[in-house]
């Protein structure tokens, strides 16, 4: 089978479960064309089956904002006439799954067919999507799909509340190589982050708004006052100069490392101790499962999917939303001894095993045959 999956290239948990998807298809022997603005930050090395096909838009006077959208839709059905594709695999509504619809409609008209497989993600259903601006269309590109699905009963029903939608939505929860994390050579520097007595407490996010990177550092800052500890903060974006600015005025800024944006997150979750998402909106949560994968407990709120990632009292615990106080007497109930904490860690892995990629992959499979007919 010919898949073409349509993705963001950027730093975010759509285009990283997008790309982990291709990957983990192209070793099962489909063939997988990616249709991106750019290299898929997952896919770094050379893989067997995959083929990248980039989206260029050309600088024009005559438009103040360049239209991507159409040179996305003209790039798909180059794709699909040449490499015989057969399934548009959308990840993101807006613009992934309008303009596959676009190419569909001009394939039609030339006596070719595709299917379309769109996976909401999450801020395209509860920001984007939602907007006056674009709820007609995404309203539209959802209903027009072949199949839908996406990666938590949480964010399906917050779709099925915010659009009039015709078509079943499955659920296909995101996902974890654990065979491929088991088989790569440990490259943990922990000495590197902290000395031999301190704890780490670890923050992996793209640093918008909605993170809360500001109470991940004041969550710290409680902990501080009680464990020799350290924060590393892992990412970029808006809310990073505020969440240094908050360091600062703590004078806990000697304590908090940002790394700014890193390739493999993993080299640093494998030497925490404590993972801190305190996002006030999550569809999944796919870096607590990227946590806990590497056997690091969670401290999290309760926003969305995350309470279906994050099991309470087992992985970690779950907060109110900017209930920092909360979220640190949490955390030092996880911290107050190794014996408690080694509990902990052994229960994160133990969660994270339900959404090994092997559980996973065959549901998109399935997904794939059943539109085919």
């Amino acid at each position: 089978m010919n898949i073409a999956i349509v993705c963001y290239s950027t730093f975010g948990g759509s285009g990283v479960v997008a790309t982990e998807l291709g990957v983990a298809l192209a070793r099962k022997g489909y063939q997988i064309h990616f249709i991106t603005s750019g290299q898929p930050v997952r896919l770094s090395s050379f893989h067997k089956n995959i083929h990248l096909h980039q989206v260029y838009v050309e600088e024009y006077p005559l438009f103040r904002y360049q239209p991507y959208e159409l040179a996305l839709t003209s790039k798909m059905v180059e794709v699909v006439r040449e490499h015989h594709i057969d399934i548009i695999h959308a990840h993101y509504a807006i613009p992934h799954a309008y303009t596959a619809y676009m190419a569909k409609q001009i394939l039609h008209k030339e006596g070719l067919e595709v299917k379309i497989i769109t996976t909401l993600h999450g801020t395209d259903i509860t920001l984007v999507g939602n907007h006056p601006y674009y709820k007609t269309a995404v309203n539209f590109s959802i209903n027009a799909s072949d199949a839908v699905t996406a990666v938590s009963h949480s964010l399906r029903n917050m779709t099925y509340e915010l659009f009039d939608i015709q078509k079943h939505i499955q659920v296909i929860p995101n996902f974890i190589n654990l065979k491929k994390k088991k088989q790569k050579p440990s490259t943990c520097h922990r000495a590197m982050l902290a000395e031999p007595d301190e704890l780490i407490l670890t923050h992996v996010s793209n640093f918008r708004p909605v993170k809360r990177a500001c109470d991940v550092v004041r969550i710290f800052h409680k902990v501080l006052q009680h464990k020799k500890a350290r924060l590393v903060m892992v990412g970029d974006g808006p809310d990073r100069e505020n969440a240094q600015a908050v360091a600062h005025d703590l004078e806990i800024q000697n304590y908090v490392n940002f790394l700014g944006n890193y390739l493999d997150v993993n080299d640093i979750l494998c030497s925490s101790d404590l993972f801190l998402l305190p996002s006030e909106s999550e569809s999944f949560g796919l870096a607590a499962l990227e946590a806990m994968a590497e056997g690091v407990p969670v401290i999290s709120s309760n926003a969305g999917g995350i309470p279906e990632v994050n099991k309470q009292g087992v992985s970690g615990f779950l907060s109110p939303i900017g209930d920092i106080d909360d979220m640190a007497r949490n955390a030092l109930i996880i911290l107050q001894d190794k014996l408690t904490l080694d509990r902990f860690k052994a229960q994160a892995f133990q969660e994270a095993t339900l959404f090994d990629e092997e559980k996973i992959i065959p549901m998109y499979e399935l997904a794939y045959k059943n539109t085919q007919g």
